[in-house]
């Protein structure tokens, strides 16, 4: 006998539009969208104000990030919104950087394509010609694109992509100075006026000491030890039988030993801190860092690094009872305050370091989760190069996270720069490329047209760039198509024509390429719309008015507060934890004398309390 269950569905009636209706409301939802994007743009470009549902308006000029903080109210609108959205957020994840210019050439090409198609032309040969012309671009791009190898061109394409802030370009530059063009760098709020770096070397983490006994130093509240054996234990130490005979192989080495488990509580805690007051033994308990899998990967890291082993792993079968001396980590360093734990120059051996770093690298290839890449990229740093971290400064909370979004947008262009190479900034770049598309023979007219719209499409980014420096754009493009120097372009901030290379007004090859293949692939779909279908949403009936209170005519009924409430109140100065019981009902109150032996061997009365 089978048994059916019963499964509801909620269905909406669906809204409809077709043809040039569907696109032309979709195209106003896109070009408000690409407006408030597009004052970003350029050296001069403006910021924008996003209101936020908690906490003071964020102030940014980062074009993704205005672009994610934009819904509307008419489901077309904000369906070509998304569109566009999704164009910004691709480029961003790829490339790190040229959210704007991928949503104005996004804009652009959609609004040409729904031009053509609405006199007729053939939506999938105009989509065919427009994609012929993007490899066209593609390939000149990479042709014309420049290695980076010095440190000034670095820090040049950083400066480009923090808005002319030499300071971060420095800052950037100097950071991939010290750790490598792979090396990890991340960005933090800083606690002073100024933007710091500090290169970590070793394993650093976020886990300071369980008990402030364990202090040994008299420059601060932090334990500092040199040549030191260090225990890894997955699991939580409790018994002292756990703990003494680590103690007694270190004291009888006279070493200094930093313990690193899950926990360390009870009798094991209360021996160590009896071993470091009484005997003056050298030891420290901190918590390993991190939660589940994350935990233990990061004790192996560090027991790989300082050449010890991991007790409590289920494989290794290892007790901690039986710990013997080749069983330590070794550091020649170690430093713990109450936040955080450095261990400097491990005793690990190379080969096994770089059979974990190759391991983890075989990790990063095949995760697909940008959280777990970035754990991953943080533990084969720390088990190779170091950490670099920009610490963003400032006078504000606003002014700091304006400038981070800025930081972390020249550190992705950088990173972008160093992987394919650079290319003329300000638009220039595509600009030159436009002459190449001339040769292109498509098959069909209508294919022609697509390429027309690439061809007019990508000269918006250096007019967009020009009209918020407050100047027309026409007569600028022109004269820089005009030259034959294939650097030659305008500089918008200081309102002359350079060499852009020269000047330092560069773009990365990554950065421009993805933001071209991106916007024209989703534009090129948008324009080929036929049909835009919505959900109407259901209305829900206005609930129904309560009732009044008291004698108003129900509403709060039988209203009966739960027995043994907890009440904090304050006598005498004294702060006093009461339990009573009170029963409230509508136009009757019962109040009976309560009293509290509290804790200062006073008592408390509570009476006649009116309750309404």
């Amino acid at each position: 006998m089978f048994r059916f269950s019963k499964i509801s569905v909620r269905c909406y009636a669906k809204d409809l539009k077709f043809g040039s209706e569907a696109r032309k409301a979709m195209l106003t939802g896109v070009d408000m969208l690409t407006d408030a994007v597009a004052v970003t743009m350029g050296p001069k470009g403006r910021n924008v104000v996003i209101e936020q549902s908690w906490g003071s308006p964020k102030i940014t000029k980062d074009g993704v990030t205005v672009a994610k903080a934009i819904d509307f109210k008419d489901k077309f609108q904000n369906m070509g919104a998304k569109l566009v959205q999704d164009v910004a957020n691709k480029t961003n994840e790829e490339a790190g950087d040229g959210t704007t210019c991928a949503t104005v050439l996004a804009r652009a090409i959609a609004k040409e394509g729904f031009e053509n198609i609405s006199k007729g032309a053939n939506p999938v040969e105009v989509r065919k010609g427009l994609m012929k012309a993007v490899d066209q671009l593609v390939n000149e791009l990479k042709a014309m694109s420049k290695t980076v190898t010095t440190p000034e061109e670095i820090a040049q394409v950083a400066t480009i992509a923090a808005n002319g802030d030499k300071t971060i370009g420095k800052l950037i530059s100097d950071a991939m100075k010290k750790v490598g063009n792979k090396g990890v760098i991340t960005v933090k709020d800083g606690k002073t006026l100024q933007d710091e770096l500090e290169l970590i070397e070793g394993m650093k983490f976020d886990r300071g000491y369980i008990s402030p006994y364990f202090i040994n130093s008299a420059k601060g509240a932090k334990v500092e030890f040199e040549k030191c054996y260090i225990l890894f234990s997955e699991k939580k130490i409790s018994q002292i039988q756990d703990i003494v005979p680590a103690l007694e192989l270190a004291n009888k080495y006279r070493r200094p030993v930093l313990i690193l488990a899950e926990d360390v509580d009870g009798e094991a805690l209360t021996t160590l801190v009896l071993n470091r007051l009484k005997v003056g033994l050298q030891v420290c308990a901190v918590k390993a860092p991190g939660f589940g899998d994350n935990r233990k990967n990061t004790l192996r890291d560090m027991a790989v690094s300082t050449g010890g082993v991991v007790f409590g792993e289920e494989s290794a079968l290892l007790k901690l009872e039986d710990i013997q001396i080749q069983d330590f980590g070794e550091a020649e360093e170690v430093t713990v305050t109450k936040d955080d734990t450095l261990i400097l120059r491990g005793k690990g051996t190379p080969e096994e370091i770089e059979k974990r770093i190759a391991l983890i690298q075989d990790e990063l290839e095949a995760s697909t989760s940008d959280y777990e890449k970035e754990k991953l990229n943080e533990r084969l740093a720390k088990l190779s190069t170091g950490v670099a971290q920009l610490k963003i400064g400032g006078a504000s909370e606003v002014e700091v996270n304006e400038k981070k979004d800025r930081v972390t947008d020249a550190l992705c262009a950088t990173r972008a720069a160093v992987e394919e190479g650079i290319v003329p900034g300000g638009g220039v770049a595509l600009l030159r490329a436009l002459k190449k598309l001339d040769k292109l023979k498509p098959d069909n007219e209508d294919q022609k047209s697509g390429i027309k719209i690439v061809q007019k499409a990508i000269r918006q980014p250096i007019s967009t760039i020009i009209a918020n420096a407050g100047l027309e754009p026409s007569a600028i493009v022109e004269k820089v198509l005009a030259s034959s120097d294939i650097n030659y372009g305008y500089d918008a901030m200081n309102d002359v024509y350079v060499n852009m290379i020269e000047a330092g007004i560069i773009d990365p090859t990554k950065v421009i390429r993805t933001a071209l293949q991106d916007a024209a692939g989703v534009a090129s779909l948008m324009a080929t719309t036929e049909c835009v279908v919505t959900e109407i949403p259901k209305e829900e009936p206005a609930m129904p008015g309560g009732g009044g209170m008291g004698g108003m005519g129900g509403g709060m009924g039988n209203l009966k507060f739960s027995k043994n409430q907890v009440i904090f109140f304050l006598l005498s100065k004294v702060a006093i934890r009461c339990s009573f019981t009170i029963d409230c009902r509508v136009g009757s109150h019962q109040q009976k004398p309560f009293i509290h032996n509290c804790r200062d061997g006073s008592s408390a009365k509570l009476q006649d309390q009116q309750f309404s």
